[in-house]
């Protein structure tokens, strides 16, 4: 595994499994977060809720264009509102 400090080069394009080390010419910085900090726990609690349908209609929407379950984005705004609150 890479120390948060490596930088990839030139140097090294690919290893033994073809995988590339390199992008370009210039270094990049290995600003991925160590595989603990990937897996997010998830303590969810099911509720039932009426929301209107404009509101479901947007994350309907807005879920599709991203490539996610709108589910998701409704709890990921509400924990970030909670988080912004407490």
């Amino acid at each position: 595994m890479s120390d948060k400090n490596d930088l990839y080069t030139d140097d090294l394009y690919t290893d033994d499994r073809g995988e590339m080390d390199t992008i370009g010419t210039q270094p990049v910085a290995d600003v991925l977060p160590p595989p603990h900090l990937l897996v997010i726990p998830d303590e969810g609690v099911k509720v039932t809720l009426t929301l209107s349908r404009d509101s479901v209609a947007f994350f309907k929407a807005e879920a599709e264009k991203n490539r996610v379950p709108y589910q998701r984005m409704i709890r990921a705004l509400l924990d970030e509102y909670a988080r912004r609150h407490r």
